[in-house]
């Protein structure tokens, strides 16, 4: 079992966000005018919510490569569509599997 998989499942979790959470999370993000660490994430977060559930919203995003985490702790937002539909279309471009 991968280690991703072991951090989300069900009994490592007591309470999955929901989507508006995360999605709260994801706004405030993007929206930071510095890159803000966890501490100050949560504290300027509109909504207050528990700790496990906001780190699991950190976690997701960062497994999901919306985010990064530098070693100071900042968090950045490194997720943009646009670019990724761009080298979708790349004919010259293939995904590789896993093994």
């Amino acid at each position: 079992m991968s280690k991703t998989v072991a951090v989300f499942k069900r009994e490592n979790i007591l309470r999955y966000p929901r989507l508006d959470t995360v999605l709260m999370v994801e706004e405030a993000i993007q929206k930071a005018e510095e890159y803000p660490t966890k501490a100050e994430l949560l504290r300027s977060l509109p909504k207050k919510m528990m700790y496990q559930t906001f780190n699991t919203i950190i976690n997701y995003l960062e497994y999901s490569g919306k985010i990064y985490i530098d070693k100071d702790g900042a968090i950045v937002w490194i997720w943009n569509p646009k670019l990724v539909e761009k080298y979708m279309k790349r004919p010259d471009l293939s995904w590789r599997k896993e093994k």
